[in-house]
């Protein structure tokens, strides 16, 4: 059985769905990754869904879920993507480690739909790059799942 890693933010709808697809396709074979929220939106962004395509990974069967939805699975490792999560977060049964890295919410973001869209980009591209070099951590050993 493969160590499991919950993704946790607020509204489970832009963040964590994005650092899910993200860590799910770098190292999905390692580690299982699930994603939930506090107070789940109950829709995945379609702008999360849109700038993700662009980089091949596809989140668009993804659903916003509960974090209590989660409290009887074994969890090994939770990572809280932005900081009210990070103060709600519960124990999961079977969690060994914690890690917080907070991120913008591009949900937020005001102005065209370009420079909208160049939000949900510019934090798409900060989740690649820490959640990529935690799935390189996790192949060479130096992480811990």
């Amino acid at each position: 059985m493969k160590p499991s890693v919950l993704i946790l933010c607020t509204g489970n709808s832009c963040r964590s769905h994005m650092a899910e697809g993200i860590l799910r396709a770098a190292a999905g074979d390692l580690v299982d990754v699930f994603s939930a929220g506090s107070k789940p939106a109950g829709f995945v962004h379609p702008k999360a869904i849109a700038v993700l395509a662009e980089i091949g990974i596809d989140i668009s069967a993804h659903t916003s879920k509960h974090m209590n939805e989660f409290l009887t699975r074994p969890i090994t490792t939770v990572i809280t993507v932005c900081g009210r999560a990070d103060q709600l977060c519960p124990v999961y049964p079977g969690q060994a480690y914690r890690h917080h890295w907070g991120f913008d919410d591009p949900a937020h973001a005001i102005g065209s739909e370009e420079e909208i869209l160049a939000e949900f980009r510019r934090v798409r591209d900060e989740i690649r790059l820490v959640f990529g070099a935690y799935a390189a951590g996790l192949r060479e050993g130096r992480a811990l799942p």
